[in-house]
């Protein structure tokens, strides 16, 4: 194993590590950021390119709450969730029944409204920090690496608190820091457990696919709120991103949520009224969405994040959630490579 000491490990190479890697770096503090993939992955890649500062409506509203079973049984519906997996999910949909109801949806909306308020004109303002035009996501791992931010190609594994440090495993390296932000994602929940920061956290899993146009039809996103998925415009291509399954991290793709993408995305743009549908599409990839944390902060910005003190002052959680529920009219900024 080989040692490493730093002041700030940042666990989570996505926009959400990334971002607050480089802020801690302008603060002058040693941030090592641990990712076993390639920084700015993941979600951050597959997402619908939205800074979706207008998506204050929950997931959980009363009228979810009145249709929820025949949504998580319908396997075509934007809201579904595996057979297998309900055991394990129980307890996290009763609590996202409750807030669900009238008062808590009221609540959990004005709470989303005051995070996401200023998240447009924030990542407008990184943005032209760090000297991107479109592709943020890219930008931020260069800028990260350019203000001397240390990234260690692992997966972290354990956090053990220590007098004064925090024991992070993640071979083949074994890392001690002062401090660690957690920003993991759809992983971050066991971590924040075993920092004795336990928060009602599952997964939530979306798609996207793509087709190459050389003329977009659109200039912006655009969605459909009924089917829950988005036209987004991205460079040299046009990706259909969103819907929402629960079904846990060890699930396989589900090859039926692409189909139902690409048969409501006929229904709002025929082929013959759009040769671009005429090709098969580029990709189908499945992309995983950041972890939620009950249904209190399920559906917050694309990028909204919040960082949460635990009981360990060596800890933090640094979590996103991205909205399902989105509207038509938005100002979106693309975030895609």
């Amino acid at each position: 194993m080989t040692k490493v000491t730093t002041e700030i490990a940042v666990i989570g190479g996505g926009v959400i590590g990334l971002a607050t890697a480089l802020r801690l770096r302008a603060e002058g503090r040693d941030v090592a950021v641990i990712e076993p993939n390639e920084p700015g992955s993941g979600a951050s890649y597959g997402n619908a390119g939205t800074v979706a500062d207008y998506a204050i409506i929950p997931v959980g509203t009363p009228s979810v709450l009145k249709n929820l079973a025949s949504l998580l049984l319908d396997t075509d519906s934007p809201l579904a969730i595996r057979k297998t997996a309900l055991p394990t999910l129980f307890p996290w949909l009763m609590r996202f029944a409750y807030e669900s109801l009238p008062h808590r949806y009221r609540d959990n909306a004005s709470r989303i409204a005051d995070l996401v308020s200023d998240a447009s004109s924030e990542w407008l303002d990184l943005a032209a920090e760090i000297g991107a035009s479109d592709l943020l996501s890219a930008a931020l791992v260069d800028a990260a690496r350019r203000n001397g931010c240390v990234f260690l190609q692992a997966a972290a594994t354990e956090i053990t608190r220590r007098r004064g440090s925090v024991q992070i495993a993640a071979a083949p390296f074994d890392i001690d820091a002062k401090s660690v932000v957690i920003a993991a994602g759809a992983h971050s929940g066991k971590f924040a457990t075993q920092v004795e920061d336990p928060v009602r956290l599952d997964t939530e899993r979306g798609y996207h696919l793509e087709f190459d146009m050389a003329q977009l039809p659109i200039e912006r996103p655009v969605c459909p709120t009924h089917h829950g998925f988005y036209f987004c415009p991205m460079n040299g291509r046009l990706r259909i991103a969103g819907t929402v399954e629960l079904g846990g991290l060890a699930a396989p793709s589900n090859p039926r949520r692409l189909q139902v993408l690409l048969t409501n995305a006929r229904r709002i743009s025929p082929s013959r009224a759009d040769p671009g549908w005429a090709s098969a599409p580029r990709c189908l990839i499945p992309f995983r969405s950041s972890a939620r944390q009950e249904a209190a902060t399920t559906s917050s910005s694309p990028l909204g994040t919040v960082i949460s003190g635990s009981p360990s002052r060596h800890a933090r959680l640094a979590w996103s959630a991205i909205s399902s529920r989105p509207a038509l009219g938005c100002r979106g900024r693309r975030v895609d490579r």
